[in-house]
């Protein structure tokens, strides 16, 4: 990683327009499995995370690089757990980032056990929550929008 400057801000409804297009890219899409079942429809999409903003049980922010733009990471609820999941676009793919705004998520995010899953074949994003401390403990199957097949998820916990 350069001389990045890499930081957290609250997600505003603005940031959704942003996180709209990055999701637009088919093979983030595509890495990304579980997504939307349509990824063009702006009204479902925005109209989905502004409720997520108004969720005190979602931990939402916006990643920044050197005040620009680059992501959004979060902490939701599943089945009464606590799961993160992030989102960074293609272009700042391979720089480190994801594993610094993780890092950084984590310090303010208290959760724990939290969990992540990520597409078998999802690589960058294994490894990302390797660095950040957790540990794969099992697999899963699921319907993965973006493939329109069913696919093998990794799950991943961290515990402290």
């Amino acid at each position: 990683m350069t001389n990045n400057n890499i930081t957290l801000t609250e997600t505003k409804k603005d940031d959704l327009n942003f996180f709209f297009q990055f999701q637009l890219d088919k093979e983030a899409n595509y890495l990304a499995a579980f997504t939307s079942k349509d990824p063009n429809d702006k009204t479902a999409y925005i109209e989905k995370y502004t409720k997520h903003l108004n969720d005190p049980t979602i931990n939402m922010k916006t990643i920044k690089v050197n005040d620009v733009i680059a992501g959004s990471i979060a902490k939701f609820i599943m089945e009464n757990d606590a799961e993160i999941t992030y989102w960074i676009d293609r272009k700042f793919w391979g720089q480190g980032i994801a594993t610094t705004a993780l890092k950084d998520f984590l310090i303010i995010e208290k959760s724990r056990p939290i969990y992540a899953r990520t597409a078998f074949d999802n690589y960058g994003s294994q490894k990302v929550l390797e660095k950040c401390g957790f540990v794969k403990t099992g697999k899963d199957k699921g319907f993965a929008n973006a493939r329109q097949t069913e696919i093998e998820e990794y799950i991943y916990r961290l515990s402290d």
